[in-house]
């Protein structure tokens, strides 16, 4: 039976839908050459609220059998390369959190570990959360331009999380954990609201929010440490 184009048109929405995040990271990256950094992160925050829906989208209008031509996977994956990796990368190494060269080298240690982390296949568990740090460099970029730690102390966080990106603990997926859901969109809720503070304070805000933007990072990266012990790891998922 044929598809009607109303189907094929809403399908293909959708995709364009994820392709806008890619316009949005052109914006962002040259945000990020005029130094602009607070509108560098208002793209890149723009970028991840249409990560965050694309795929309900897609569900919704089942792009995937409307339009098997095109895949939405590999073009969620660019996306998200340019947005939660690249973008960022250019910030950390040009955004005088250390110096030049040592910026440079974070910034190369970041694109090439979340290179290789966007093509492990085992890069989750069969409960959805992530195996390793899932290369989400748009927001350790944040917390570095917001807390603006020493330069020394700046590089060491760039190594540890891409360290991280190759240790199998858990790292929270927000919406598709089942376990702790309401928590966790709890929490993510409170993080987006210091977070949109922050940018309205120029990456610049209070000790409070400063804080509060600390103890949500804590539960984002501890949460999995907690139900692992409790509960066990389940089997990796070792599909497409």
């Amino acid at each position: 039976m044929p598809l009607s184009p109303l189907k094929e048109m809403s399908a293909f929405a959708v995709h364009i839908l994820t392709a806008a995040g890619a316009a949005l990271a052109l914006a962002a990256l040259m945000s990020a050459v005029a130094a602009q950094w607070t509108a560098m992160f208002v793209y890149l925050g723009l970028a991840l609220i249409i990560d965050g829906v694309d795929g309900s989208l897609a569900r919704l209008v089942r792009v995937r059998e409307v339009l098997p031509r095109w895949s939405g996977d590999v073009l969620d994956l660019i996306v998200d390369f340019v947005t939660y990796v690249f973008v960022p990368a250019y910030a950390i190494a040009a955004g005088s959190l250390m110096p030049p060269a040592l910026g440079l080298l974070a910034g190369i240690l970041v694109v090439i570990t979340a290179a290789i982390y966007f093509a492990d296949r085992d890069m989750k568990f069969l409960d959805n959360y992530f195996r390793g740090f899932p290369a989400l460099w748009n927001v350790v970029a944040f917390y570095l331009f917001v807390l603006r730690p020493e330069p020394w102390l700046a590089f060491a966080i760039v190594v540890a999380f891409a360290v991280l990106t190759f240790i199998p603990l858990r790292f929270l997926h927000p919406v598709r954990v089942v376990r702790y859901r309401v928590l966790n969109l709890v929490v993510l809720a409170f993080w987006s609201l210091l977070a949109i503070i922050s940018l309205v304070s120029q990456l610049a805000p209070g000790t409070w929010i400063k804080i509060g933007l600390l103890c949500a990072a804590a539960y984002f990266c501890g949460v999995g440490l907690f139900d692992r012990a409790r509960y066990g790891a389940p089997r990796l998922d070792r599909g497409p």
